[in-house]
């Protein structure tokens, strides 16, 4: 497994399932998977040392986590070498290396999103951003570890935001470029896909809470918990982001000469005028891959062999509720300490603990994050979900150095 966070984490718990699955390696890791799997200290973008230690090991397969080695090539150089591995190669990552690219391939295959220009001109964005008024969305083209979007509800915001980006390089050259885009209201879902080619495996839809505070309020981040399924999202309109985003956009890569494989995320929103893409990434998404993976009743091992070989996985899912919630560190998306001791963990049978950013010393676990880690719950009703969930995080409201949502999963 490559990468260090909670997807990763969630991911290594799944594998342990598997009866086929005998030693599992994360590189690097954190303090919390290493509970689970053997830690390896090799950065994810160490692509020599990684393909030695897979043949010096003999790893049947790596499983990639995070974009930044995606879009790096990462799976190109094992495949050179001969080694399995799941994920898409960099000719395909490009579908979350550049959201420009994106933009156009839905464009040019009639993939409903919303309206947009590209910029590499901060006074014609500008311009631009007068022309068509707020609110509206501006876009870092580039990675840009989760932080280069900005929802601009004034035209000052979105100004502030171009010159942020292409006058002072605050994304150096993932904000050379910048995307602006009209601004859809609605509510939004994450909808995540095996494929390979052509063919399209969709899994369960889950929606996270991307502001820092209850009810919405605060920063945008990474993401603050998250819950599936959702009861308020229509089949119909799962159907029509299966056969109306998801197919087509595995085509296109194929006819734009980027095949695809691996885990397809698309990020939808539902509005007054129907399912519309606020964009994709190349691999799981955080947190929604917490409470997604929990209700996946097959071997996941098997899953990816049977997609590597353009084989149906059958995929099914329990007939249950799964929520998480993110616990950070105060002042996250901003300014945050880190090496901060956490409260005492709990073993609790109702709930599993997702480790994000975490580091073990004498005195137990400590934070080396601003998302530190998730307590999930799998429950028969939502309420029974979230009843554990929120009884388990109690452990973590005698001290003020961290904070979390206490309304996760109840937007539906």
């Amino acid at each position: 497994m490559i990468g260090s966070g909670g997807r990763e984490h969630m991911l290594v718990k799944t594998l342990n399932k598997s009866p086929r699955v005998t030693d599992v390696f994360v590189a690097p890791g954190n303090a919390g998977i290493s509970l689970d799997a053997t830690c390896v200290d090799i950065e994810e973008t160490d692509f020599d040392q990684l393909i030695d230690f897979a043949k010096r090991e003999s790893i049947a397969w790596t499983i990639v986590g995070p974009e930044v080695p995606l879009t790096k090539g990462i799976v190109n150089a094992f495949r050179a070498e001969g080694l399995n591995i799941f994920g898409p190669t960099k000719e395909a990552a490009v579908i979350e290396g550049s959201k420009d690219f994106t933009k156009a391939l839905m464009e040019k295959y009639n993939v409903p999103t919303a309206a947009y220009q590209t910029f590499t001109d901060a006074r014609l964005a500008i311009d631009y951003i007068k022309e068509q008024g707020a609110p509206i969305v501006v876009k870092a083209d580039g990675l840009a570890a989760g932080k280069g979007v900005v929802v601009a509800m004034t035209e000052e915001e979105a100004i502030d935001a171009v010159e942020d980006m292409l006058l002072n390089h605050s994304f150096g050259d993932s904000g050379a470029r910048v995307v602006i885009e009209a601004f859809l209201d609605g509510k939004e879902f994450s909808l995540f896909a095996f494929v390979e080619g052509v063919n399209v495996y969709p899994m369960i839809p889950a929606r996270d809470h991307k502001r820092a505070f209850d009810n919405d309020e605060g920063p945008n981040t990474g993401g603050m918990g998250a819950y599936s399924p959702l009861v308020d999202l229509s089949p119909a309109h799962v159907d029509f982001a299966i056969n109306h985003v998801l197919q087509p956009v595995a085509k296109a890569m194929v006819k734009e000469g980027r095949p695809y494989t691996g885990l397809l995320y698309a990020g939808l929103i539902e509005t007054k005028e129907g399912i519309n893409v606020i964009e994709f990434n190349a691999r799981f998404g955080d947190p929604e891959t917490q409470v997604v993976l929990p209700l996946l009743e097959n071997d996941l091992i098997d899953v990816i062999e049977s997609v590597s070989q353009g084989r149906d996985p059958q995929l099914t899912f329990k007939d249950a509720f799964a929520i998480g919630t993110v616990v950070a560190a105060k002042g996250y998306p901003g300014k945050y300490e880190t090496g901060v001791v956490l409260p005492e963990l709990p073993e609790d049978p109702d709930c599993y603990v997702v480790h994000a950013g975490t580091k073990q010393t004498k005195d137990g676990f400590v934070s080396a994050g601003g998302r530190v880690l998730l307590v999930g719950a799998v429950k028969p009703t939502q309420q029974e979900a979230q009843t554990a969930v929120y009884r388990y995080l109690e452990c973590f409201d005698r001290t003020d150095d961290f904070f979390y949502r206490k309304d996760i999963g109840f937007k539906s």
